[in-house]
């Protein structure tokens, strides 16, 4: 099955993150060998999160930039995100590497088990040593959802 990936990820005053977060999500989509692009959403930031955006956008063109006028907060710039995606598969993210970017081959492989939507769960707690996730499905052929194929939904 072939199809695209794109990752949704508000930014507000992640300049610092900006990098890094590029640089571990490249390597993952590069190894899962699908079309992809990453939309980062400036959500009003006052550093220099939009400029490193735009030199990101100007070195690969699958980093789209989207910069909001104002601070909308998360929610907002999550949404706008999501409107402009052109990916069969939306992968919400945080900018911050708080959701590690490692975990994004196994959501879009629940998705083509045929779940509508899927989800990473932190199950550790604060001061524990390493995160621990858990890729959860949601809304299946076996629920009260009801599920359109992958194909209609264009």
């Amino acid at each position: 099955m072939n199809y695209t990936i794109s990752l949704v990820v508000p930014c507000h005053n992640e300049s610092d993150n900006i990098l890094a977060l590029y640089t571990r999500v490249r390597a993952v989509m590069e190894s899962v060998d699908r079309p992809w692009e990453i939309i980062c959403i400036n959500d009003g930031s006052t550093d220099d999160t939009l400029e490193r955006l735009v030199t990101l956008h100007r070195e690969d063109p699958r980093v789209i930039v989207l910069d909001l006028s104002c601070n909308f907060a998360k929610e907002a710039a999550l949404a706008a995100g999501l409107d402009f995606a052109r990916g069969d598969v939306a992968i919400p993210l945080d900018a911050d590497l708080q959701d590690p970017p490692e975990l994004i081959p196994e959501l879009p492989a629940k998705w083509r088990d045929g779940y509508e939507v899927v989800n990473a769960v932190r199950i550790s707690r604060d001061g524990e040593h390493r995160p621990v996730y858990l890729v959860r499905e949601q809304w299946s052929n076996d629920t009260a959802m009801p599920r359109r194929p992958h194909a209609e939904r264009r």
